[in-house]
């Protein structure tokens, strides 16, 4: 989890005692905020700045003893310590509320940027992790709306966290094979998938010699006809080293000729 912890994000001191207040009871889980106005995404090194915002805007305008959220998940992943584990949140809608369940705010609004990204969404799913072994906090997920009148945390994150908060899917890369001009013969046996560190120059020898006894079947192409066996084992052959295919098809053709 990338976690930025207060000081971290230069939050200011909250207010004593309520900033203080631990939860009076186990938390049964975890409900999903959003920030339920316009936000428009911003690069990562404004998010602090930003968190700070919030803070502000609790702290003096709402006149809460800090930011209401247990903990604060950016667009690019990183969750940032609100309230933590220990102290009650603010941000359920009342104080059985608080005391019930942490708080995690997405930084998605009602409008601009609406949809959180897949790196948010990872950078929620460790927030709740963490909630439940070191809250700890029950299994119980749930959001704002729970419990509450309000549309938060909007209908993208609801569905997300009435699925389960999974992870997203990551595909990754097809890696596109290296020519054998551009690497060396060992790069091109472990590309592969070969597994084992064998001598490169023992590899070359085994297909050198692959070719060669390919070759010699070849050449009898147009001296006598090949028996099943024969031809079972060139086909298995190249089925085994297919880059095998176009020096068999080479030597073919230089053999013909003569």
């Amino acid at each position: 989890m990338k976690l930025v912890s207060r000081s971290q994000w230069g939050a200011r001191a909250y207010r004593t005692p309520n900033g203080a207040t631990p939860y009076g009871r186990a938390r049964r889980g975890v409900k999903l905020h959003y920030l339920g106005t316009a936000y428009s995404d911003r690069p990562h090194e404004q998010c602090a700045a930003y968190v700070r915002q919030l803070q502000a805007q609790h702290m003096d305008g709402n006149g809460w003893s800090d930011i209401g959220y247990s903990f604060v998940v950016c667009t690019h992943g990183y969750v940032y310590e609100g309230r933590g584990l220990k102290r009650r949140n603010s941000a359920n809608g009342n104080t059985t509320l608080n005391d019930q369940d942490y708080a995690v705010c997405l930084l998605v609004g009602s409008s601009g940027l609406t949809k959180p990204t897949s790196a948010q969404l990872n950078g929620a799913r460790d927030a709740i992790e963490y909630c439940r072994k070191s809250g700890p906090a029950g299994t119980w997920l749930g959001g704002h709306r729970d419990g509450y009148a309000t549309a938060c945390p909007g209908d993208t994150v609801y569905a997300w966290v009435k699925a389960g908060a999974p992870r997203p899917a990551t595909t990754k890369p097809t890696p596109t094979p290296p020519k054998e001009d551009d690497v060396t013969p060992y790069e091109l046996w472990a590309y592969k998938g070969k597994g084992e560190k064998r001598d490169a120059y023992a590899y070359l020898r085994d297909t050198e010699a692959k070719v060669d006894a390919l070759a010699d079947k070849v050449a009898g192409l147009e001296q006598r006809p090949l028996t099943d066996d024969q031809i079972a084992a060139i086909a298995a052959a190249v089925a085994a080293h297919p880059a095998l295919a176009q020096a068999i098809a080479d030597t073919l053709a230089t053999r013909l000729k003569d």
